[in-house]
């Protein structure tokens, strides 16, 4: 299993709250922190923290761990302007820092940025070519129908640059285009059966290597199942009202989605509860199906919050420690 990474999802709205887990995940033996859009449940319009800033932060203050964004919304800047991010966060931790990139959503890009959702794809392939570009061959002169740019750095940014996906289509064009695909809460039998093969398609058609999966999954170190419910439905009941995580969820063998509440099937398939034993084999089967690694969104549950997303936290470490 050499090779294999386990990463975390790291929560918390105030900067001192999310640089303190990711130190204390470091400390763990974890191999990855990796920053989502908003890192707690935060409504279409609500604004969002700034991950690269975050990240800059956490770069300076730890020395090993490996630290990502999953995802990064592209609307709200140039291509140019993340690789001037990007360029510093490499600077401080060489070689740790990987750069995941998504569209979001229709809802909220168009409520929190004013910006029409449109041609979503084509646009992130057009941010990837950019950002690809200029990172590795450390010059870009592209223009394109939704992005120009010309521009050159002082040397190659070793930064691999990754997408997120939840369709089959993602997933090959992250095979064909980019440096890996990044999953969200997608059933493991999904991205056996879906996800990894669109990958290896988009690889094969232009004669590439297959780039890795960064496999996503929720866990809850808890052994009442009830308050493990309710901690995932606290985080996650927005997600029924997107589209595309309807279709994929009727791909996945749950049309059940297409009502508009989470079953205790979808539940089951996306969220690994239960106590360590069951929560770590869980995983076990998850690496087993392919992915180079797995990121996990940690949930909190029962009346004692705080020793509950610890106790998650060092089952996290523990298993990392035995992939190494």
């Amino acid at each position: 299993m050499g090779g294999q990474r386990l990463g975390i999802e790291v929560p918390g709205a105030r900067a001192e709250e999310v640089l303190s887990r990711i130190r204390h995940a470091e400390e763990l033996g974890i191999h990855s922190a990796w920053l989502t859009t908003g890192g707690t449940a935060v409504g279409g319009g609500g604004v969002r923290r700034d991950s690269l800033a975050l990240l800059a932060a956490a770069a300076a203050q730890t020395d090993r761990i490996a630290l990502g964004t999953a995802i990064l919304v592209t609307w709200p800047r140039h291509p140019i302007a993340v690789v001037e991010y990007v360029q510093i966060v490499d600077q401080i931790a060489p070689g740790r820092f990987r750069l995941g990139l998504g569209t979001s959503g229709k809802a909220i890009v168009e409520q929190a940025y004013g910006t029409r959702f449109t041609a979503p794809m084509s646009q992130l392939r057009e941010y990837v070519k950019i950002t690809r570009t200029i990172l590795t061959e450390a010059s870009v002169d592209f223009r394109g129908d939704y992005y120009s740019s010309t521009g050159i750095i002082a040397a190659p940014v070793d930064v691999p640059v990754m997408i997120s996906a939840v369709q089959p289509g993602a997933f090959e064009v992250a095979g064909a285009e980019t440096d890996g695909a990044i999953s969200w809460i997608c059933p493991m039998t999904y991205l056996r059966d879906h996800a990894l093969p669109a990958i290896q398609k988009g690889a094969d058609s232009v004669g590439r290597p297959t780039p890795p999966l960064i496999a996503h999954a929720i866990i809850c170190v808890h052994d009442d199942e009830e308050e493990a419910k309710e901690a995932f439905l606290e985080r996650f009941t927005m997600y029924m009202g997107r589209p595309n995580y309807a279709r994929m969820f009727t791909t996945a063998g749950y049309p059940e989605v297409n009502e508009g509440v989470w079953s205790d099937g979808m539940i089951k398939s996306v969220m690994y509860s239960g106590n360590e034993e069951q929560v770590a084999q869980s995983l076990a089967e998850l690496f087993a199906i392919g992915p180079q690694e797995v990121f996990v969104t940690p949930l909190a549950a029962g009346s004692d919050r705080a020793a509950s997303f610890d106790r998650a936290l060092r089952l996290v470490g523990s298993v990392a420690k035995s992939l190494n």
